[in-house]
């Protein structure tokens, strides 16, 4: 992550929410809920919450004796989630130290924030530390890109008209989908998972643009990358021609994303 200010962490993390959120993130909180199963009096932590999107979700389920804590380590992301629940536990810091006691949660989430680890052996570990015996521990991260076209084809559009560098930083949210290594990394970490399992949803945005926009302003900012407009305009000018499967006659754009989730109860 790159140095910017708390204010242009803040503007990055709204467009974030704004643009990327409701297309990418939003339709994956119900299956990962459904694989944790909540109690209605649990208490729940999502690691690498973003703006909330998750703890949210999982907080709409929870009753007043429930309790939801998200942890992040971008203040900006942090501060749009508080803006909109106010109610659930926000903190700042990294899943590699935790700042919680062994077994204080009843479910633990992390909704595509793996790959960003730098140790992820260490976070996963962590997370499990803080689960208490039985509870469900639920992780995400996307599939390889060759299983998802429409990111795979605005990706050759972005290395074409930007560079291979750009192209690079799109990629690798995309960078952990082996299900050989996922597995790997449960048995280094003592976990026991019932098997990575691999779910689809759908992408949906608006308009190519909106498309384009979302990593433009909601991610590019935090890779320390910026884009002329020109640059931007050719980006959704080609895009148009690369993604014209996937657009609908009103404009929209549609496709299917999958995700591996590693789901396990701590013993």
């Amino acid at each position: 992550m790159t140095d910017l200010s708390t204010q242009q962490m803040e503007s990055t993390a709204s467009w974030y929410q704004k643009l990327l959120v409701p297309a990418l993130f939003e339709p994956w909180t119900s299956l990962v809920l459904h694989e944790v199963q909540l109690n209605a009096t649990d208490r729940l932590l999502d690691v690498a919450c973003g703006t909330g999107v998750l703890a949210r979700a999982a907080a709409n389920k929870l009753s007043t004796e429930g309790q939801v804590a998200g942890l992040d380590i971008n203040l900006g992301m942090l501060r749009v989630a508080e803006s909109l629940s106010p109610n659930i536990e926000w903190h700042k810091g990294i899943a590699e130290d935790l700042p919680w006691q062994d077994h204080t949660f009843d479910a633990v989430v992390c909704q595509f924030g793996l790959m960003f680890f730098e140790n992820r052996e260490q976070a996963l570990k962590e997370m499990y530390r803080v689960l208490k015996p039985g509870g469900p521990l639920v992780v995400t991260a996307f599939d390889s890109l060759d299983h998802i076209s429409g990111y795979e084809r605005i990706i050759k559009v972005y290395a074409k008209v930007a560079g291979e560098a750009i192209a690079k930083a799109l990629q690798f949210p995309f960078s952990f989908g082996d299900v050989e290594e996922l597995e790997a990394l449960c048995a280094a970490c003592g976990i026991t998972s019932s098997g990575i399992i691999t779910h689809e949803a759908e992408a949906r945005f608006p308009d190519l643009i909106t498309m384009v926009l979302a990593d433009v302003k909601g991610w590019f900012p935090l890779a320390g990358i910026t884009l002329e407009q020109k640059k931007i305009n050719q980006i959704v000018s080609q895009s148009e021609m690369e993604l014209k499967d996937f657009i609908a006659p009103d404009g929209s754009v549609k496709f299917t994303v999958s995700a591996h989730f590693i789901a396990a109860l701590k013993n």
